[in-house]
C-alpha cells in the first residue's frame, strides 16, 4: 500500500514529464488500480509490455525525486501549513484567525 500511494504521489509531481502512453498506463495501474491484463487488452499490447513500461517508469519517476525532491518537499510543506492551522486555532482574534485560515487555504490549493 505504501509503495502504490508513493507512486500516486510521483505520479501526480512528475506525471506531466512523461509521455501520455506511460502516463496512462501509470494511472490505469496506480490510481485506477487495474490489472495488467484489463490495461493490456483496450491497448493492444501484451501484459509482459505494460509491467516494462510500469517498471521503466517506476525508475523514471524514481530518478526525477532523487534529483528533484519535488514530492518531498511538498509533503513537509502540508505538514508545515497543517501546524500553522493548529496554531492559528488559538489566535483569539477571529478577524486574524480566520484571515490567516483563508492564506492557508489558498497557499493549499497551490500545492
Amino acid at each position: 500500500m505504501a509503495k502504490q500511494l508513493k507512486f500516486v504521489m510521483l505520479l501526480d509531481c512528475y506525471g506531466d514529464l512523461l509521455t501520455q502512453h506511460q502516463r496512462n498506463i501509470m494511472e490505469l495501474y496506480y490510481c485506477d488500480d487495474l490489472s495488467l491484463a484489463e490495461i493490456s487488452q483496450p491497448l493492444g499490447i501484451t501484459r509482459q509490455a505494460v509491467r516494462s513500461i510500469i517498471k521503466r517508469t517506476e525508475e523514471l519517476l524514481l530518478n526525477y525525486e532523487e534529483k528533484l525532491r519535488f514530492a518531498e518537499k511538498l509533503g513537509k510543506m502540508r505538514v508545515c501549513f497543517d501546524n500553522i492551522s493548529a496554531v492559528a486555532e488559538n489566535i483569539s482574534d477571529e478577524n486574524i484567525r480566520n484571515a490567516l485560515a483563508e492564506q492557508i487555504s489558498d497557499a493549499l490549493k497551490l500545492l
